[in-house]
């Protein structure tokens, strides 16, 4: 086994945290896996995993090596793709991140069509409701909901979403429409622990902003959980539009507040650039960009 393919066993093992699970991911015995990192630990003369009977974990030396080996494997790609021309075709692992529900509805189903497309590519989703740092965690593409920083990283807009007020047309004809932020104080509130939105609640209004601390009678860990408690009737809801899209066009949920709500968040598709963006990733976001433009939820200027 080339050093090349050392580190491609190694990186592996140090992203699944796991000698099995990179055994599968590669197409490899578990046997050859360990084989091939106790060779480059003994090459290199430390260790990078420290291993326990129950787990894997990275001592510093590797942390170190893992940074060094993505970037000299994505450079070793970037060459061959570069000798290869016009012609080269998408290949090898693309790693991804979204928010949880996001990812669900609206990038679950791109990367399926992707993947059918472009079958020598496989995927790695990271859904998770936080920002993961694409260098640190290895993340060839993103897709980010909000204002982003200055990062130096590409993006390309692909829409936007709105912070929305909501409940079941039950739960309003039973307790009545609030016409201001106030008066939320005044209905149950249903909310998910992974939102920001907990206590005070921001509003643009048309004397200026309006702020409202709110006290959720019920505190979920997921924002399905806090959307279901709404569409049942138990109350209201604040979550992003496309969260709730479907259930207001199937009409269980009706937007409140409309004239209160702050400006739409974008949703950007983020990636890394370099001396050249490989194959991969090109296709990728030109085919998630295309698909996410594309939906009306997302873009509700677009006609259906």
């Amino acid at each position: 086994m080339d050093r090349f393919q050392e580190m491609q066993v190694f990186l592996a093992v140090a992203e699944e945290q796991s000698f099995a699970a990179a055994a599968r991911r590669l197409n490899m015995s578990p046997p050859s896996v360990t084989r091939a990192v106790a060779a480059l630990e003994e090459r290199i003369g430390t260790l990078l995993l420290a291993r326990t009977t129950r787990s894997v974990h990275i001592t510093e030396a590797g942390q170190r090596y893992v940074e060094d080996c993505r970037r000299i494997l994505a450079e070793l790609e970037e060459a061959e793709e570069s000798a290869a021309g016009s012609h080269a075709m998408p290949r090898g692992q693309l790693t991804l991140t979204a928010p949880v529900l996001f990812g669900e509805l609206y990038v679950t189903p791109v990367m399926v069509d992707y993947l059918n497309e472009y079958p020598a590519v496989n995927i790695k989703a990271l859904l998770v409701d936080r920002v993961v740092s694409m260098v640190d965690d290895g993340i060839d593409v993103a897709i980010r909901i909000g204002n982003l920083p200055d990062s130096g990283l590409h993006t390309v807009k692909v829409g936007e979403v709105r912070q929305v007020i909501c409940a079941s047309p039950a739960y309003l004809a039973e307790h009545g429409r609030p016409q201001h932020p106030e008066q939320l104080q005044q209905h149950r509130i249903a909310l998910s622990s992974a939102s920001h939105l907990l206590s005070d609640w921001h509003f643009a209004g048309v004397d200026g902003p309006v702020s409202v601390r709110t006290e959720p009678r019920l505190i979920v860990t997921a924002n399905q959980a806090a959307i279901n408690a709404a569409c049942m009737g138990w109350g209201v809801t604040r979550v992003l539009s496309y969260q709730v899209a479907g259930k207001i066009a199937a009409g269980e949920l009706e937007v409140v507040l409309q004239d209160f709500e702050q400006p739409p968040l974008p949703i950007h598709v983020v990636y890394q650039g370099g001396r050249k963006i490989s194959a991969k990733v090109r296709s990728f976001v030109d085919f998630c960009a295309a698909r996410l433009s594309q939906d009306v939820a997302l873009n509700p200027g677009r006609k259906g």
